[in-house]
C-alpha cells in the first residue's frame, strides 16, 4: 500500500537515526522516568493484574467523543515477533515451506483450511467459527519499508508511526497530549479514554516530551489506598533539590490519575464474566477487559499483550501453545461480549513488531524477519476476508518476507473508518497520509466521520523562557476571548496574568518570572481562548 507525506503537519517531530545525540537523549529521559519507580511499570493491580490507565482531554478525544461512541478497539500484541508461515501456512507453496522448515513445518493434513490458500495453524482451529460467521479478516505480508529487525525498535516504530531511519519520542495516541488544559493535573475526563493492562508502557502513549500517561503502582492495596485517599503519593515529602522536584511533579500527575481507580473499580463490581478462558495470563487480560466493558466502562482503546513470540529455538511446542492460548482466549472473550450483548461494538487486532525469517536455524526455531500477517476480529468486519497477497517465499531478501501492506494503512483505516475520527486528523496523527484499505470491510455508516475538527481544535501554542520572562507564542484565527493561567505540580491555579480580548493572527505575550512568583520548579502554562484550555510544562530551576 502506497502513502504520501503530509508535508503540512507538525505535530510530529523527529530526528534521523543516524542523529546519536537524539537518540541517546530519547532513552536517558525514559531511564530517568522508570527509575522514579512510577512511570513505565506494570500498573496498579484490579483483579490481581497491572492496569495503565491513560489521562487525555486532546483533539483525538474530541474526535472519539464526535465520532461512534459505542465503538471499542482491543489490539491485541503478540509480543516478540509472531512467526506468520507457522501461523497461516502457505499451502499455495507447500513444497518450499516444507523444505525451508524440515523440523518445524506444520504437516499439510494438519492445517484448517479457510480458503484453497489461507490455512491456520491447528491449535488456530477455533477461530474458524470467526471466519466462517463473518467475523474474521487477515491481512497478510504487513510491515514498513526497511523493517528493522530489533525488537525495542521496531515496537518504537509501530508505537511511533515513524518511518524506519527516523526517531520519535511521540506516540500515535500520545502527541496530541501536546495541546490540553493542564490534562491529568486539572480536568482529566471522568472515565480514561485508553487502558493497558498488563506488561509494561511504551511510546504509543508517550507525548512530546517522552512524558508516558499510563501511571503505574505495583502493590494490591494501593488500589484501596487510592479509592478511600483519592492520593497515593505524597508529593511535599521530597528531597530538596531538582530531582526532588521532578519527583513531586510527576506524583502529583500520578496522584491525579489514579483518580480512575473508583471508576475502575465500579465497572469492575458492575460487570461479570461468563466465558471460560484459558487459565493464563492472556485470558486473565481480555477476561478484565470483557469483565469492564459489561460493567459499562465507557474506556474505547485497549491493549492486552501476549508474550512468548521471539522462538529462536524449539518453535514448533512453543508457538503452538500460544496460538492455543490466542484462539481459545479470543473465542472466550466474543462469547462473553455476546453474553452481555455488547459484541457488535468491539474490533480485536492482533499484532507483533515484525515476523521470522522463512527458513528454520540451528536450534529448531526461526529468527527475526521482515512482514507477518495481522487478523481482526468481530460483526464490525461485515464479513470474512484476506488481503495483502500470498507470501512469496520464492523472493525472500536474505530469509525476510517482503511487505506488501504497510501497517500504519491498517491503524489509518481502523481509526477513521472503526472509531469514525475525521480522516484529515487521522493523517494529523499519523504523521503522514496512508491509503485506506476499503476491504477491510470496516465502514462509520453515515456518523460523523466527515466532520472536521472546528478552528479551535487546530490553534498551536508554544511556551518557553527567555531573558527572565514566560513567553508564550500563539496564534488565532479569529479575534478572542484569550486567558493566561499558571498553575504548579500539584495542579493548583497560582494566577492568572493576562485576561483580555486579542485580534486574530500571531500572538506573543511574555510575563516577567519575578511576577509570576515562581520559585524552582515545574509549571504548567496554559492558554485559555474562547473556553478551550492548550497547555505546555515549564521547568524553571535557579
Amino acid at each position: 500500500m502506497g502513502h504520501q507525506k503530509n508535508t503540512t503537519s507538525a505535530s510530529r517531530k523527529g530526528a534521523k537515526l543516524s542523529d546519536g545525540l537524539a537518540h541517546d537523549q530519547d532513552h536517558s529521559r525514559r531511564n530517568f522516568l522508570r527509575n522514579l519507580g512510577i512511570l513505565g511499570t506494570s500498573g496498579f493491580l484490579l483483579n490481581k493484574l497491572p492496569v495503565n490507565s491513560l489521562a487525555m482531554s486532546s483533539p483525538l478525544t474530541a474526535a472519539l467523543a464526535d465520532g461512534n461512541e459505542d465503538r471499542v478497539l482491543v489490539l491485541i500484541r503478540l509480543k516478540g515477533g509472531n512467526d506468520g508461515l507457522n501461523t497461516f501456512i502457505p499451502v499455495h507453496d507447500f513444497g518450499t515451506y516444507q523444505s525451508l522448515r524440515p523440523d518445524i513445518y506444520i504437516p499439510r493434513s494438519e492445517t484448517v483450511d479457510l480458503t484453497s490458500t489461507l490455512s491456520l495453524h491447528p491449535r488456530l482451529a477455533p477461530l474458524s467459527n470467526f471466519w466462517n460467521e463473518g467475523q474474521m479478516r487477515v491481512v497478510q505480508n504487513v510491515g514498513y519499508p526497511d523493517q528493522s529487525l530489533s525488537h525495542f525498535r521496531s515496537s518504537d516504530i509501530w508505537a511511533t508511526t515513524s518511518d524506519a531511519d527516523e526517531i520519535v519520542g511521540s506516540g500515535v495516541l500520545g502527541r496530541y497530549l501536546n495541546n490540553i488544559y493542564p490534562d491529568f493535573l486539572s480536568t482529566p475526563p471522568e472515565t480514561p479514554p485508553a487502558i493497558q493492562i498488563g506488561g509494561v508502557g511504551n511510546l504509543l502513549f508517550n507525548n512530546a516530551d517522552d512524558f508516558n500517561y499510563a501511571i503505574s503502582t505495583e502493590n494490591p492495596t494501593q488500589l484501596y489506598d487510592i479509592a478511600r485517599t483519592g492520593q497515593l503519593y505524597d508529593v511535599n515529602d521530597v528531597p530538596d533539590c531538582t530531582y526532588g522536584e521532578q519527583l513531586s511533579y510527576i506524583r502529583a500527575v500520578a496522584n491525579t490519575t489514579f483518580r480512575y481507580a473508583g471508576v475502575l473499580s465500579e465497572a469492575f463490581d458492575a460487570g461479570v464474566n461468563s466465558a471460560e478462558y484459558e487459565n493464563d495470563r492472556l485470558g486473565d487480560q481480555l477476561a478484565l477487559v470483557a469483565r469492564l466493558l459489561r460493567g459499562q466502562l465507557g474506556t474505547r482503546l485497549f491493549v492486552v499483550e501476549l508474550g512468548g513470540f521471539d522462538t529462536h529455538a524449539d518453535q514448533a511446542d512453543s508457538h503452538a501453545n500460544l496460538l492455543n492460548s490466542l484462539s481459545k482466549n479470543i473465542a472466550a472473550f466474543y462469547n462473553d461480549l455476546a453474553d452481555g450483548g455488547i459484541d457488535e461494538r468491539v474490533l480485536g487486532m492482533t499484532f507483533s513488531e515484525f515476523g521470522r525469517r522463512v527458513y528454520q536455524n540451528g536450534s529448531n526455531g526461526t529468527d527475526h524477519g521482515a512482514a507477518a500477517p495481522l487478523m481482526l476480529f468481530g460483526k464490525g468486519l461485515n464479513g470474512n476476508g484476506t488481503t495483502g497477497g500470498l507470501p512469496d517465499l520464492q523472493n525472500a531478501n536474505n530469509g525476510n518476507l517482503g511487505y506488501q501492506v504497510d501497517f500504519r494503512s491498517v491503524y489509518a483505516t481502523v481509526l477513521s473508518n472503526w472509531l469514525c475520527i475525521d480522516p484529515d486528523l487521522v493523517d494529523s496523527l499519523m504523521g503522514q497520509r496512508f491509503e485506506r484499505m476499503n476491504d477491510l470491510g470496516l465502514y462509520c455508516q453515515g456518523t460523523t466521520s466527515t466532520r472536521t475538527p472546528d478552528r479551535a481544535e487546530q490553534l498551536k501554542m508554544n511556551a518557553y523562557l527567555s531573558g527572565g520572562d514566560v513567553v508564550i507564542d500563539y496564534e488565532l484565527p479569529s479575534n478572542a476571548r484569550v486567558g493566561i493561567h499558571f498553575f504548579d505540580v500539584s495542579g493548583q491555579k497560582l494566577n492568572t496574568p493576562f485576561q483580555g480580548n486579542r485580534p486574530a493572527g500571531a500572538q506573543t505575550q511574555r510575563v516577567a518570572i519575578s511576577s509570576a512568583g515562581w520559585s524552582s520548579g515545574v509549571y504548567v502554562v496554559s492558554l485559555e481562548v474562547n473556553g478551550r484550555m492548550y497547555s505546555r510544562k515549564l521547568g524553571f530551576f535557579r
